[in-house]
């Protein structure tokens, strides 16, 4: 268990003059606010923050990272708020421990929009101070070895959160320690029997395995001493989820696998580093293949290193890593190394190369609205394989593998994407779908007239190149709307000897819009181009009332009369609304609807998998109205024994629950058990939820599901 001592003495060792006071009253603040709290674990809640404060001197933070470590917690689960941390720990540490408590505050078993917004406030809170996303770090770090206090399912969302984001984002910032514990311990979670028998296997050829590790380390150091090289040299087994990872990569037992084992030397130049490869290579077989040069073309998080595999002692492949003191110091403590707060400057991420990822994050975030395309876009970022190619004039470019002429394109310049009609790769003349290899050099051909296609989406690979895409296509379908709504309209009015010219620029079509919830014209125009509302809807205010036809009228009157008005519409009134049959929504699932032409508006649940072959763009924000007292019909699977009076009990308990039944179906199958799928009448997911756990108590029920679709 950590003390606080134990704190005090991690940041003297690398920042001896740090302001110790202010740490000792951040202390004493923190075990004020948690008096009396206790983990899941049974421990003081104080542990946590302690613990969270410790791994943030690992990572050779600064006072106000560790002070903000020892206070993350307090305005979220405690009576203090931020004004009061503001006036005794000042603003810089107030805004930290803002920054991470509003990470937090969305529960992680929500919505996966959601989910995605918390996302979003996790790159908006680092943007303004990367310090947030480190101190998030260090509290899902000490949480991860504590997840065994919480229910299985919990541990999965958080073990599969943590192996989905933090871990890459851990990578991405060059802290590799962090990375590989968040891995184990979420794939202890996720896969436990394949952790179970990984770990298994490994311990019992521990002293085998450190034996060999001893033997590989004399020999080099024998090695590198003839040649009066001064290294330092160490090995270690590798990663548990290193290695599942590649036994799922490579489709081989562990048995099959030969490299267990990674090598480190360590050396005072590059000059050295280059020599020492050079040694290792004549006295062990290099693998083909590979070798890696990190140290001329560092990775983005700015590791720099060596890579090389080669065959040691006994036939066993294994992989040195050959770097600097320097090197290695960056590559262990990644951002941290890197640090410029002690030097008393504000963060800019726009000085440093390893936050080239983060600015293009931070911009996808402004741009995006949709979250799925956001989390593409993050997970894009966050794992990457990189390859380096070259322009005509010799600037490196990294790019993710596979990448594409077209991704080039577009990280040279959003416009050069944009008039992409080719590309020469080393003077050859290649598809634009062509996956680019490291040392290719690009030559990109433009045509002033070409435009972007949406075919392009489906080989791109970059974050840039498919948010400049889809930004270019949705402003293109937007033009056309405004066009062909503006046309629709004119040729409306000119029906009825009205002059669209005139009602334009004397502000009456605005006017009209403004009654629709629109800040434009434009905006009005796309309504009617997207099929949103047709033309007699949008002027039926203007038109006189012996104009209009009857048909409008009687479409107006079914709309008031239909149950579809339990739905409310963000700024929109009397549209056309049914109800998808994929999934049958009812209230209090999460919706979405999505106009259709000539159909009106269809309501989906959230979860329905044909909502992805929709158009974002034709997407709008839907709500239940509660108060209508509407029904709808749902379908339920139960099975259960077959017993007698089965099918009577359910019956009895749906009425039970004042629920009509509209349909029913039974069926008994050879193992002695029966299925039975009924449709009832269900006002609110409550009420469904109600009913099913009534039928689960049932004997001889073994499991209830909702049905979503036909069957």
């Amino acid at each position: 268990m950590v003390r606080f001592n134990d704190i005090v003495d991690e940041i003297l060792k690398y920042n001896p003059q740090a302001d110790v006071p202010t740490l000792e009253r951040a202390y004493i603040f923190s075990a004020q606010a948690h008096k009396g709290q206790t983990r899941l674990s049974g421990e003081p809640y104080l542990v946590h923050p302690l613990e969270v404060a410790y791994t943030l001197t690992k990572m050779n933070l600064d006072i106000p990272s560790v002070v903000s470590g020892l206070l993350h917690d307090t305005i979220e689960d405690s009576y203090v708020n931020k004004k009061e941390i503001e006036e005794y720990f000042g603003k810089e540490v107030a805004e930290l421990v803002d920054g991470v408590t509003k990470i937090g505050q969305i529960p992680l078993k929500t919505s996966e929009d959601s989910r995605v917004e918390n996302f979003r406030k996790m790159i908006l809170a680092t943007s303004k101070d990367i310090r947030v996303i480190l101190i998030k770090l260090a509290d899902r770090y000490h949480n991860m070895q504590t997840l065994n206090f919480l229910n299985s399912d919990r541990q999965v969302d958080i073990a599969r959160e943590t192996l989905e984001i933090y871990a890459p984002l851990a990578h991405r910032l060059g802290i590799e320690w962090i990375k590989g514990e968040l891995e184990d311990e979420a794939f202890k979670y996720l896969h436990s029997l394949e952790y179970k028998t990984i770990n298994t296997k490994i311990a019992k050829k521990k002293k085998e395995r450190d034996a060999y590790i001893h033997e590989v380390i004399e020999l080099l150091k024998s090695k590198f001493e003839q040649y009066e090289l001064h290294a330092e040299v160490s090995g270690r087994a590798k990663r548990l989820y290193s290695i599942y990872r590649k036994m799922m990569l490579e489709k081989v037992e562990l048995d099959d696998i030969y490299d267990l084992t990674a090598f480190r030397v360590k050396i005072d130049s590059v000059k050295e580093c280059y020599l020492a490869l050079g040694l290792i290579h004549s006295f062990f077989r290099p693998i083909p293949g590979k070798f890696s040069d990190f140290i001329a073309l560092p990775k983005p998080n700015m590791y720099q290193s060596l890579h090389t595999k080669v065959v040691g002692p006994y036939g066993e492949k294994i992989e040195i890593q050959i770097r600097t003191h320097e090197m290695h110091k960056i590559a262990e403590e990644g951002i941290a190394a890197h640090w410029k707060y002690k030097e008393g400057r504000a963060f800019d991420p726009k000085e440093d190369k390893i936050f080239g990822w983060l600015r293009r994050v931070i911009e996808s975030q402004q741009e995006l609205k949709d979250n799925k395309e956001f989390m593409e876009v993050f997970k894009i970022d966050l794992f990457p394989d990189e390859i380096y190619v070259f322009t005509p004039k010799g600037d490196v470019k990294e790019l993710p593998k596979g990448a594409t002429a077209v991704d080039f394109a577009y990280a040279i310049h959003s416009q050069l994407g944009h008039k992409c009609v080719g590309a020469k790769v080393n003077g050859r003349l290649v598809p634009l779908r062509h996956e680019l290899k490291s040392g290719d050099i690009i030559d990109i051909q433009t045509n002033p007239a070409h435009k972007p296609s949406k075919d392009w989406l489906g080989f791109v690979k970059t974050s840039r190149a498919k948010t400049k895409i889809r930004q270019w296509i949705k402003a293109e379908q937007r033009e056309r709307s405004i066009e062909l709504g503006k046309t629709l309209i004119e040729k409306e009015l000119s029906k009825h000897d009205m002059s669209f010219s005139k009602m334009l620029k004397s502000g009456e079509l605005l006017n009209i819009g403004k009654e629709f919830s629109f800040e434009t014209v434009d905006d009005l125009f796309a309504s009617v181009g997207y099929g949103l509302y047709t033309p007699l809807q949008v002027l039926s205010k203007v038109i006189p009332e012996n104009e209009k036809p009857g048909k409008l009228k009687q479409i107006i009157s079914s709309i008031k009369r239909s149950k579809d008005n339990a739905i409310k519409i963000q700024g929109v009134d009397g549209m056309v609304v049914r109800f998808a049959q994929c999934c049958n929504p009812i209230p209090g699932d999460t919706i979405f609807g999505f106009i259709t032409r000539g159909r009106g508006l269809t309501i989906h649940a959230a979860d329905c998998p044909n909502i992805h072959t929709y158009d974002e763009q034709r997407r709008i924000e839907v709500s239940w109205e509660l108060n209508k007292g509407f029904t709808y019909p749902v379908k339920l699977k139960v099975l259960g024994d077959d017993r007698k009076g089965l099918l009577s009990d359910i019956s009895s308990t749906m009425a039970s629950n004042k629920v009509n039944i509209i349909g029913a179906q039974a069926m008994t199958n050879s193992d002695r058990t029966a299925a039975g799928i009924y449709e009832i009448e269900i006002g609110h997911m409550s009420q469904l939820q109600k009913v099913i756990k009534s039928i689960q108590k049932i004997k001889g029920v073994r499991s209830v599901e909702r049905i979503l679709g036909t069957v």
